[in-house]
């Protein structure tokens, strides 16, 4: 993104992703420079995506709002080009990179589901919405690195559904107000049965938190498959984000704590322990890769 457009466009997508985004400004410093710019243009119209539907209170509104956003999604897809800024900067790395369009429209069909009452009744539906608002940003942000084998993929949807996971946890009380009650009837009425002293909403956060951090581990398994430098920032970012379920465990996974923060003193260890497991994870497969060598030439 060189022209001077896109250099407008870049500044835009970085002021929106410092904004709005600590944890992910701090991790995004962390990666090479021809991927940085393109990753805060994509967060930058992600956003747009979800104020479109977090703004608006009244539901009609709401719903007007996701209908522009699949009519701007046609023009990013098509042949013209875009001069709002954040529209652009998309347009821009979804020519250069061929990100499939299917993942920006599941992503939009993400944000309809927010429009009216949100109320789940399985864990299974959660996990299409997650898939949907931030599982198909982690399959764009792996297409900007450049993976393109479809395990690999798979893992990067599944750090986007944790990373989701961990912000419905985190706001429970600010969604709630919103009418949106994103823990599933499932997950309730297992945790109800127990007759936990500390209530059903918190062992729920409790166990969101564990099944995410499942999607947590399978994503892991992906991040060798990530150019070193993008390694390093993609896994302070896991760890910042997983961190944040640490800070609501430490309160006893009380919804009425205010939103949980992990400190910047916090991210900076996080992201020394990103910096040096890329490192090893490097080395032991440099090392496996070498036993196979010599494996074949005995």
């Amino acid at each position: 993104m060189t022209g001077g457009p896109n250099r407008i466009a870049n500044r835009v997508a970085r002021r929106i992703l410092a904004h709005h985004s600590k944890s992910f400004a701090f991790a995004g410093r962390l990666l090479p420079a021809w991927c940085r710019d393109d990753a805060a243009a994509l967060y930058a119209w992600c956003r747009r995506c979800d104020d479109a539907v977090d703004g608006p209170r009244d539901m009609a509104m709401r719903a007007a709002a996701v209908a522009k956003l699949r009519v701007e999604l046609a023009r990013i897809y098509g042949a013209g080009v875009e001069s709002d800024s954040v529209l652009a900067g998309f347009q821009e790395i979804v020519r250069r990179h061929a990100i499939p369009r299917r993942w920006a429209e599941d992503l939009v069909d993400g944000m309809a589901m927010d429009v009216g009452t949100v109320r789940y009744r399985t864990f299974d539906q959660l996990l299409l919405y997650c898939y949907r608002a931030a599982g198909t940003v982690g399959l764009m942000m792996a297409h900007i690195m450049g993976v393109r084998d479809p395990l690999a993929l798979r893992r990067a949807a599944d750090l986007g559904i944790a990373m989701q996971l961990t912000n419905i946890c985190r706001d429970v009380a600010e969604d709630g107000a919103r009418d949106r009650i994103y823990l599933p009837a499932d997950v309730l009425e297992g945790c109800r049965r127990l007759r936990d002293p500390g209530g059903e909403v918190g062992r729920a956060v409790a166990e969101l938190l564990r099944r995410a951090d499942d999607f947590y581990a399978s994503a892991d398994a992906a991040l060798p498959a990530l150019p070193l430098r993008c390694a390093i920032g993609i896994r302070a970012a896991r760890l910042i984000y997983a961190d944040i379920g640490r800070v609501i465990a430490r309160r006893h996974f009380d919804v009425r704590a205010g939103r949980a923060v992990v400190s910047r003193g916090r991210k900076t260890w996080l992201a020394l322990r990103a910096l040096f497991g890329s490192l090893w994870a490097l080395g032991a497969d440099f090392v496996r890769g070498r036993r196979v060598e010599l494996g074949r030439s005995l």
